[in-house]
Parts: structure tokens; sequence; C-alpha cells
């Protein structure tokens, strides 16, 4: 007879199957979800303590800056390249930028540890700012964004443009109709040229790539919105970028590994934080173009050395928006060659 704590093989097996929902129940209650790389503390620190002395300066009385002193200053461009590999198109930016000295300057920022050599040309020369290491699906790309936007506000009061393009970037247009553009209207009317969008199919996995309700109360779903990566800031919206901590606290949070293919952190923030507060003050739509038809692993058709052409640069400007597009992304480096052949002849000739 068996003894009358022993329980019978039936029994045994209910409560086995029993348990298997419950462990798929509270498993994820008890381990937390794994989560992508989170930007280093220390990182944050010296980025916070950079953002604080930009809005300072800012924000001090335009008789505090030496431009006040000028009588006739004008309004400058600040080029703030994002980049994780040589500046192979430098030439043709170099034609882009000669002539026009005083009206734009130019700054780099690259990881500490990429072996990358400025162009020895005189607008890229000594450009290069402090930066830290960026990686895809992370927040990252918005701190080195931000951390241009603040070394220009701090470098120059009269930088009153932010353009963030990228090493594989290209002008489309002479520097004289991308100046007039930009500054079209006068002080009072300057807007930021950036992408914002509400309707993208994927939207719904973007926002919830953190968890759920994790953006919540800052950000509700639908105020959430989605944009190009690159963009051109008036002055006041980048001081408004790296003023900010209440949305940056959300967007800095790493998305799940199981949403990496939805985390696209750079393409929401700014978009997101702009259009929140100051909708009427941006156009919605980016000067920079991108063919996106063939997209790999994430990234947009890489236009070919065979591909280069005074056709394609006239149908790379083309624009819904009103103005025209004045950069296009993503050109091969070896694409070089070719667009030299036509900058003088098409690209900077409007």
């Amino acid at each position: 007879m068996a003894p009358p704590y022993a329980a019978s093989p039936y029994v045994l097996s209910l409560l086995l199957l029993l348990s298997i929902p419950a462990v798929f129940l509270l498993a994820p209650r008890l381990i937390p979800p794994r989560t992508l790389p989170t930007i280093p503390d220390a990182h944050e620190t010296e980025d916070l303590a950079l953002f604080r002395r930009a809005v300072l300066l800012s924000a001090a009385p335009s008789s505090s800056s030496p431009s006040f002193f000028r009588r006739a200053h004008q309004p400058k461009v600040a080029f703030l390249f994002l980049t994780n590999s040589d500046l192979v198109f430098a030439p043709l930016w170099e034609k882009f930028f000669a002539g026009h000295a005083g009206l734009f300057n130019l700054y780099v920022h690259a990881a500490p540890a990429a072996d990358l050599a400025l162009p020895a040309t005189p607008s890229f020369r000594g450009r290069r700012i402090p930066g830290k290491a960026t990686a895809r699906a992370s927040a990252t790309l918005i701190s080195a964004a931000r951390r241009l936007l603040a070394t220009a506000l701090l470098d120059d009061p009269d930088n009153h443009f932010f353009a963030l393009l990228s090493q594989s970037c290209v002008p489309l247009h002479s520097f004289p109709t991308l100046y007039r553009t930009l500054t079209a209207g006068g002080r009072r009317r300057r807007r930021s040229f950036i992408e914002i969008l509400d309707d993208e199919p994927t939207l719904h996995d973007r926002y919830y790539a953190r968890g759920d309700d994790v953006m919540l109360p800052e950000v509700p779903f639908d105020r959430f919105r989605v944009g190009s990566q690159f963009f051109v800031l008036a002055r006041k919206h980048a001081v408004m970028v790296v003023r900010d901590r209440r949305l940056w606290n959300k967007f800095k949070l790493p998305c799940l590994v199981r949403s990496k293919e939805s985390c696209y952190p750079e393409e929401h923030y700014f978009p997101t934080l702009l259009d929140m507060q100051d909708p009427e003050g941006c156009t919605k739509f980016t000067l920079t173009r991108v063919n996106w038809t063939g997209m790999v692993d994430g990234h947009p058709h890489t236009y070919q050395p065979g591909e280069v052409s005074g056709d394609l640069i006239k149908e790379l400007r083309k624009s819904n928006g009103t103005y025209s597009h004045m950069f296009a992304r993503k050109f091969a480096p070896e694409c070089l060659g070719p667009l030299m052949k036509i900058a003088d002849s098409v690209i900077l000739k409007d």
C-alpha cells in the first residue's frame, strides 16, 4: 500500500499541466525584458553640462554677444556632420562653400575611436568636435545631434540655422540658393525644415518599442511623430532641443531587444518635441531627399557611380513642399568622381 502522502502519477501530471500557463503568465513579471544598451551615466553628465552652457549663453542679452557690436553682421548656417567614416565628399562640399566665408561654420562629430582624418581643406580643417560612440537602434544618435547643436550654439552667436548632415550627403544646389531659402521672410518668420509625420504604418510598433505605456504620460500615442533623421533647425528650435529634459528622459530609454527593428529614436525625438512645442514654426518637410525604394536592412537606396548624372540631380531636387530639396543621400564613396564632373555645370548651377 502506497504512503498517504504519495501523489499518484496522474495527479503529478495534472499539476504539471496546470503550472505551464502560470509560468507564461508570471515569467514576464519576474524576469525583466531584455533591453538594448543604455547611454552611460558619465556621457549623460558631460552632455548635460554642455547643454546648460549653450542654453545659458543663448538666453543672455544680445548685447553680451560679440555680434551685437557689429553693424552689419549676417546670420550664418552651421553645417553639422554626423559621421562614422571618412568625409570623402569634402572636395564637393569645398566647392559648395567656396566664396562664402563668413556665412557658415562647420562642425564634425565622430566617435573617439574612429580613425577619421578630416580633409586638409580650409572649411573642414580643425572642425572635429569631441564626440562619443554612436550605434543604431539607440538614443546615442540623438545625443550626438544635440552635442553638435550645443557646440554650434556656443561657438558662434551668429549661427542662426543648423543643418544636420551625414557623410553620405551631397548638395543639390549652390550655397546662395540654400541661403536665400533659409533666410526668406526675415528673422521673425524663420522656420525649421524638419519632416513631421503622424500617419506612418509603423508608428504603432515604434511607439511601443520600449514597452507598454513607457512613454506615458509625457508622450501619448496621439502626439508621437516620425520624421527624417536629417533636418535644418532655426536657432530658437536648436535652443529648444538642447534645453529639453522632459521628453529626453523618455526617448533615451532603451528599446526592448525584441523591438530592435522598430527602434529609431533619432527619427522620433526631434519631430515629436518640435511638434509639441512649436508646430507652426516648422515646415513639416525636410530639405534632404532620401530614396527609400529598395530599402536594405533599414538603410535607404545607395546611389552608385553609374547612376550619377545631371538628370539624377534634377530629379532629386524635386519636392512636394514649397521649396526644392537642397541635399540628398545616400551616395556611395565611389560617386565622388562623377559628382565632381558635374559640380560646376549642374549641381552648383541654378
